[in-house]
């Protein structure tokens, strides 16, 4: 598929549109506090790290944000058991201390449904990693949401996430993406995203009854939710794997 792409400060008059693209979240992972703290100044305050895929006729096909951060920061130094939560915390804070950032974190990168399946997301990918090389970065990290691992829900996502296939690559094929662009795992994070809320909320979100105490089976969902009926809530704290992308500056 030929497109092109740009970032949004180079081009701030697609933000309509990007904001505006078609995706496949599902509505239960839009509901994060955190995300839905963060998520949306990304493109305001951070738009040299919104790319974004128009094709021939100037639709807009994928996007995919980043941050900035400092990892080599006071009580850092490791990527956090918090992932994506906790990096978006990171860099909107270092954002208004004025703090340098080290590194660059992918949070998300979103093809409109007509066109999945054509390689857009790797391309995606690819450009991510060029534009952190062309801030002066030689490093993305990436808290990365396996996207067949909500198919064995009940699978720990330690032994998930190292599982390879005979010639050695990662058997998730989102994983896989990453390893063949020259990522690698550096470790799990456990609670990357966490969506507490009512059970009303969650029926709504996922059409499921939500009456029965314990783990629930969501469809998408990466591991079971967690279910209280006789205290009216349901929490869903969703494993990611960090990987990360290196290379040497010239």
């Amino acid at each position: 598929m030929d497109v092109k792409v740009t970032s949004l400060a180079e081009q701030p008059g697609k933000l309509e549109q990007v904001l505006g693209m078609t995706d496949t979240w599902l509505e239960f992972t839009t509901n994060d506090p955190v995300g839905n703290a963060y998520y949306g100044r990304i493109p305001i305050e951070l738009p040299e790290y919104v790319l974004f895929a128009e094709d021939e006729r100037g639709e807009v096909v994928a996007h995919g944000y980043s941050v900035p951060f400092a990892l080599g920061a006071e009580g850092r130094g490791t990527l956090p058991a918090r992932g994506w939560d906790q990096v978006l915390g990171w860099a909107f804070a270092d954002l208004r201390r004025g703090t340098r950032p080290d590194t660059v974190s992918a949070i998300s990168i979103a093809v409109a449904p007509h066109v999945q399946g054509t390689g857009l997301s790797g391309r995606m990918l690819s450009a991510m990693r060029d534009n952190a090389r062309a801030h002066g970065f030689s490093e993305v990290v990436a808290p990365v949401r396996p996207s067949a691992k909500h198919l064995e829900p009940r699978t720990p996502i330690e032994e998930y996430a190292y599982r390879v296939r005979p010639d050695g690559l990662p058997y998730d094929p989102w994983l896989r993406v990453h390893a063949r662009a020259g990522a690698t795992i550096d470790s799990v994070a456990p609670a990357s995203m966490t969506v507490a809320a009512s059970l009303e909320e969650w029926r709504r979100w996922t059409g499921l009854p939500f009456d029965t105490e314990g783990d629930i089976d969501v469809p998408g969902a990466l591991v079971p939710v967690r279910c209280e009926p006789e205290r009216g809530y349901a929490v869903y704290v969703e494993p990611n794997v960090w990987m990360r992308h290196r290379w040497a500056l010239s």
